[in-house]
């Protein structure tokens, strides 16, 4: 995206989309040269627009980097201008496709994309599809204001085990909510996200939380605030380990509780198969709010072929051969006597 794009963005389905478009041609230049000089985290997205030669704006797709190692892209937003969407469903398609697989295509570092759809656009759905998408995890987004629900605990009241304590996520802490986030992602996932200690810090933000088993260090329990969050409020995502089930009561409720501090309404995501956990978060006046497709991809680079062992041994003998011929170096035939 160039500076010159930005006026021609005036279709209404870009509009909520300037303030991100405006930061982006800012933060350019700076990113470039931080990007040269250290892995820090991406100061912003890359936006590519489809254009008509009459400088018409077809569509947009705006992608970000999800760890510091650019091995992991995330599309944040794929859109088309309502001309296209009035056309016709296969214009809007074709016009998508495009987008995504210059957006892949630029990207030459990323070795996974993520993209997250609503699981009633199946137009959507179907467009991911036919760009290699594969779904790996539905989650159901549920709002929650803890101040009206009527169940909110008093925590003076509130009696964790013995053996764990609160602590925040800051950089001291951030190993144990990693290993946490490990065992409670899927395998498949966890390797496609690739995602760093570094890179958790990154993606969070104040107040981020855990509970932490004093015995073995380990972190057992964790709310974690989301940074920008895609809906204008605060969004938190849960993290149980799989042997702490019994913590999913008062204890863990508390902990939900600290990470909506100073929000009157969050989004808490949930993993729509643990049935269970859907239920509890209902029972604490939690309303659902839509699902939600996280769907991924790997890439695929073909590579420059390198020459293999046996083809250089084979280059060197005729090379050899071509070199000026040189006298032969004496060797000993006998022992040498005195």
């Amino acid at each position: 995206m160039r500076g010159w794009h930005l006026p021609l963005l005036q279709d209404p389905a870009f509009q909520d989309l300037h303030p991100l478009l405006q930061r982006s041609l800012l933060l350019q230049g700076p990113e470039r040269l931080l990007h040269s000089l250290t892995a820090q985290r991406a100061l912003a997205p890359m936006v590519l627009v489809a254009y008509r030669q009459s400088q018409e704006p077809l569509g947009l797709v705006v992608s970000k980097r999800l760890n510091r190692s650019g091995s992991c892209w995330q599309l944040q937003h794929l859109r088309t201008s309502e001309a296209v969407l009035g056309a016709s469903e296969a214009g809007r398609m074709a016009v998508e496709a495009a987008l995504v697989r210059e957006a892949i295509q630029r990207s030459r570092s990323a070795a996974s994309w993520i993209a997250t759809s609503p699981s009633c656009d199946d137009a959507r759905l179907a467009l991911l599809r036919q760009q290699g998408f594969q779904p790996l995890r539905r989650e159901t987004l549920w709002r929650w204001e803890p101040c009206n629900s009527g169940q909110a605990l008093d925590p003076d009241t509130v009696e964790l085990p013995a053996e764990l304590q609160l602590r925040p996520l800051n950089s001291r802490t951030a190993s144990a909510m990693w290993h946490l986030e490990q065992a409670a992602l899927p395998a498949q996932l966890r390797q496609l996200l690739d995602r760093r200690v570094e890179d958790l810090l990154d993606q969070s933000q104040t107040p981020s939380l855990m509970l932490i088993d004093n015995s073995r260090q380990q972190a057992v329990a964790g709310v974690r605030r989301l940074r920008h969050g895609s809906r204008g409020i605060p969004e938190l995502e849960l993290s149980l380990h799989p042997g702490w089930q019994h913590l999913q009561g008062p204890a863990l409720q508390w902990l939900l509780e600290q990470g909506a501090a100073g929000s009157k309404q969050v989004i808490v995501r949930s993993d729509l198969v643990d049935s269970e956990r859907s239920q509890w978060l209902h029972s604490l006046g939690m309303a659902p709010e839509g699902e939600e497709v996280l769907m991924a991809r790997s890439v695929w680079r073909r590579h420059a072929p390198q020459p293999s062992q046996e083809m250089a041994r084979k280059l060197e003998a005729v090379l050899g051969k071509l070199q000026p011929r040189q006298g032969p170096i004496p060797t000993p035939v006998g022992r040498w006597s005195r």
